[in-house]
């Protein structure tokens, strides 16, 4: 029996006749096995009165479609079926949602909807587009399907081709096994899809002619611009969902991942392929990716697929540089001298009164692990990671061009125009509240009459400066209160450091280790903190945009992603800033110490230097980011979202069925899904990742190891978590990563000035140089220890300050302290010396010359890397010539059809010919010149 046949009462089917009198084939499908599933909305109901035992939800279907049954519902009401009286706001969001869905049908659309049988429940409303829909919005999106025309991609000359064979032989078993990389030569001629070119596309069968992501995104537009009146005029199905009149609104995953057998679908492709731990060593199918996921999540796993690959070479040589740190460790002069007990250079005491004088041998370990980083090395992996930045960058650009022109990205900018007209649920409100503030009447009613149909709306309509003013300030505040919170917080621990420090040093059983332990504890307390402030970051950060009220939803996403970045980039790198560059700066001199409270001193850098510290802070710091935040809690959350949403379905009553546990159905899978956010949360961590890897290379070279471990875990994390455990996201067409690029671009340039200053203040790389060329008597580094400790008097300690009870009170007349200063027997005793000028303004140079060295190098390898590949060029050139061919070949084709039955009439066939040699050839061929132009101006480059 024909479902569109069957009794209907108030458009739902009568409980007493069956569905469908085939069995269900697919759970992608309406009941009649034939109408593809391209959307869901969810929502839930409650009434009260109802009984639950009424129907069986497997044959209570509400079959609200355009066909026959949904355009005249019968006669009678409310009645029909027994509803218990529903509460004044359910009662106010079904009739929301009832005019809702009938303005869909009135836009083509069809509808299935299970019945309301139970006391509460959850419903699920199935959208179909027809063919004659999916056509109208293709061409209103402009929408590139591939014609009837296929051409071959040739490679280069002969010795390309001959390279590429090899390559590709070579990693035969490296790619994934998916249809997309078998035949990769070929490709079909793409245009945007017009109802009057049909014969121009080869369209063997129309229900397979779009792809699920495609028709699934039509679909979706045309939710996001349908209006409900009755919800004061709402427009499209985010507002809905803001108001809780839906819950959710999805297009269905296809199938299955784990199901059992060998029926294929692309998600069980895509997970066996790609989303398994199994698999890591395998390049991603990035064409099924953008197939299945669409050109936005396609790009993202193209980017991080690239950025992964990219980390092997700068991982083997961080690598080489800290093997070579090792190699040369028993060379190195000025640790050798530190630990030499012969020198026994006497130390100023490290604190007042409790800290007696020492030697400097003992701090021997410390320089010894110092060189390991700290050596001529790590100036030229610096170089090196400024040009790999730059070379990252500029190799992306080229395969984003590769990638839009294999997926038809160029020429699309009407169509993110015309989706960012789409005005956000807030702001709608925003302005509604706006004109009702007002006292003109006019001015609302023109507003409801103007919303829904109106792209553009008049300048009454918008808010002005003036409306976002308040949010501009608290956004302004607020960012300042939490970058000041975070510079306090790092204050915060360095009290800790100093405090932790004096109380340790009066243990005579702890002050051996209480460097090692104050940099450790403190390290971890860092760590837990920008933990914590990330979280609280990244949620004020949406409610700082939210009240700034942008209209569309990619200005949303902008401000939303520099926010958030300004404010976890302060909060990971400035305890990282602070060792780095202020560490040990203010300290002053003995006799003349800058306190931070009475008492405590301003901490130093250990004899080694910062650097050593500065190492084991970053790595503690991005270690730790990686492994709790990136893979457990990525690993860890979801599963417990999981686990607390079924158990508390399991907990409501009247929500499960047992024919429906045991078989389920695809939209109550993925119902109990997580929702699919966006990609800023996975952009970010990385972005924050390649801040560690570029920004202070210099101190730890060995960071793109690291990166690169995390990385081969993120991409298949990333994939099983987008396979398996999110509801499928709506593909969306973009060309580029955004606003993403802009900031990679702009930490790469930052990355050479931190490191020019890491390497000229932070180091001893340039006093080294300094004291080689200038002050050696040999040209060696012999004596440098001795060259860079000033003397100090100890009788001119200040009272109260010597230290108690020292072995070393009878023989130490002189303590040595690490500055360059005037002996006390100098004519301007402890004012800073001609060497300390001489460093100082060493360091500046090099600063100056390594910035210009290397920003030039940049710019000499960004312009001998063209951003568009030379055969991509080539080949858009020839789909262009191609693409007219083709429209002229196909249009005298058509031309001959239709003139032959002219021809066959009496008296037509001069006319005919006359009239096609006067007018119809040239017009037509200027005529599809003009539409061949038009229709390929995204292949100007």
């Amino acid at each position: 029996m024909d479902p569109e046949n069957l009794p209907v009462i108030n458009n739902y089917l009568d409980a007493n006749e069956p569905a469908s009198s085939e069995a269900r084939l697919s759970r992608m499908h309406f009941h009649d096995n034939r109408r593809k599933v391209d959307y869901v909305l969810a929502y839930h109901y409650r009434k009260r009165g109802a009984h639950p035992g009424q129907g069986s939800p497997g044959h209570s279907l509400a079959i609200v479609s355009n066909g026959e049954t949904g355009k005249e519902p019968h006669a009678g009401g409310p009645g029909d079926i027994e509803l218990g009286p529903l509460d004044a706001l359910e009662e106010e969001r079904k009739e929301q949602r009832e005019e809702f869905e009938h303005n869909l049908m009135e836009a083509g659309l069809e509808l299935e909807k299970d019945l309301e049988s139970k006391s509460q429940g959850s419903v699920f409303v199935r959208i179909h587009a027809p063919w004659q829909v999916l056509a109208r919005e293709a061409e209103f999106l402009k929408i590139k399907v591939p014609t009837k025309k296929m051409y071959e991609i040739k490679a280069g000359g002969s010795i390309a081709k001959t390279f590429n064979a090899i390559l590709q032989k070579l990693s035969s078993p490296l790619q994934p096994r998916v249809p997309e990389h078998s035949s990769n030569r070929m490709k079909n001629l793409s245009y945007p899809f017009s109802r009057e070119k049909m014969y121009l596309y080869n369209i063997q069968e129309k229900d397979t002619f779009f792809d699920n992501a495609t028709r699934s995104r039509i679909v979706h537009e045309i939710l996001k611009r349908t209006a409900c009146s009755r919800a004061n005029n709402t427009m499209g199905i985010n507002s809905l969902i803001a108001n809780n009149i839906y819950e959710a609104a999805y297009p269905l995953h296809d199938g299955e991942y784990d199901s059992p057998g060998d029926d294929m679908n692309d998600r069980k492709l895509l997970y066996q392929e790609w989303a398994r731990y199994g698999v890591f060593y395998k390049f991603q199918p990035i064409d099924l990716i953008r197939k299945y996921f669409g050109e936005k999540i396609g790009l993202y796993f193209a980017w991080l697929g690239l950025y992964t690959s990219f980390l092997i070479p700068s991982s083997v040589i961080g690598v080489i540089v800290f093997l070579y740190g090792c190699a040369t460790i028993e060379e190195d002069i000025p640790s050798k001298e530190m630990c030499d007990q012969q020198n026994a250079f006497t130390m100023c005491p490290l604190c007042d009164k409790s800290c007696d004088y020492w030697n400097l041998s003992s701090a021997c370990g410390t320089a010894r692990a110092s060189h390991l980083f700290d050596n001529p090395a790590t100036v030229f992996f610096s170089i090196f990671m400024a040009l790999w930045a730059t070379m990252f960058l500029e190799n992306w650009k080229r395969l984003q061009m590769r990638l839009g022109y294999f997926w038809d990205l160029t020429g699309i900018e009407e169509e993110e125009e015309r989706a960012q007209e789409h005005s956000r649920p807030e702001y709608e409100s925003k302005v509604r509240e706006k004109m009702l503030k007002e006292s003109d009447k006019s001015v609302v009613q023109k507003l409801d009459a103007n919303t829904a149909g109106s792209e553009d709306e008049d300048d009454e309509d918008k808010l002005t400066w003036k409306d976002r003013f308040p949010g501009y300030l608290m956004n302004f505040a607020s960012i300042l209160f939490m970058i000041a919170l975070t510079f306090s917080i790092v204050f915060g621990v360095i009290v800790y450091r100093i405090t932790t420090a004096a109380a340790l040093s009066l243990n005579k059983a702890t002050r051996s280790n209480v460097r090692v332990t104050v940099t450790a504890t403190a390290v971890i307390i860092n760590l837990v903190v920008i933990l914590i402030l990330d979280e609280i970051y990244g949620a004020v950060a949406k409610w700082l945009t939210k009240i700034e009220v942008p209209k569309t939803e990619q200005t949303f996403e902008e401000r939303l992603i520099l926010k958030a970045f300004l404010l976890k980039f302060v909060n990971a790198y400035s305890p990282i800033f602070y060792v780095a560059f202020f560490k040990g700066r203010f300290v002053g001199r003995p006799g003349s110490y800058v306190y931070v409270f009475d008492g405590y001193r301003m901490e130093e850098c250990a004899p080694g230097g910062c650097l050593m510290e500065l190492c084991i802070q970053l790595s503690i710091i991005m270690l730790g980011k990686q492994l709790i935040q990136n893979n457990i809690f990525e690993i860890g959350v979801p599963k417990l979202k999981k686990l607390f949403r079924k158990l508390k379905d399991e907990t409501e009553p009247g929500e499960t069925d047992s024919s429906h546990s045991k078989h389920p159905e695809q939209w109550d899978l993925d119902y109990s899904l997580e929702p699919y956010t966006g990609l800023t949360p996975e952009y970010m961590e990385m972005i924050i990742q390649f801040g560690f890897v570029t920004l202070f290379v210099a101190s730890f070279p060995l960071a793109p190891v690291f990166a690169l471990l995390n990385n081969v875990i993120e991409v298949r994390l990333d994939a099983k978590k987008f396979v398996t455990e999110l509801r499928r996201p709506d593909a969306v067409r973009t060309k580029d990563i955004g606003i993403w690029f802009d900031i990679l671009s702009g930490i790469g340039k930052f990355s050479v000035i931190i490191n020019a200053f890491v390497i000229a203040v932070t180091s001893d790389f340039i006093p080294r140089l300094v004291y080689q060329y200038s002050y050696s008597h040999n040209g060696t580094l012999h004596g440098f220890v001795n060259h860079t400790l000033s003397f100090f008097n100890v009788s001119q300690l200040k009272e109260g300050t010597q230290p108690e009870n020292s072995q070393f009170d009878q023989e130490v007349q002189f303590c040595r302290f690490k500055d360059y200063r005037e002996p006390p027997w100098a004519p301007n005793p402890y004012e800073f010396s001609k060497q300390y000028w001489s460093v100082l303004s060493a360091r500046l140079a090099f600063v100056i010359i390594f910035q210009n060295l290397v920003m030039f190098l940049s710019v000499l390898v960004d312009w001998m890397i063209p951003d568009i590949p030379t055969d991509i060029s080539d080949q858009i050139k020839k789909e262009k010539s191609l693409l007219v061919d083709f429209f002229l070949k196909e249009e005298h084709g058509k031309l001959k059809i239709t003139d032959e039955p002219a021809q066959r009439s009496p008296g037509g066939r001069d006319r005919s010919k006359g009239s096609r040699a006067a007018s119809s050839a040239p017009s037509g061929r200027s005529q599809l010149s003009s539409r061949a132009s038009s229709g390929s101006q995204h292949t100007n480059v």
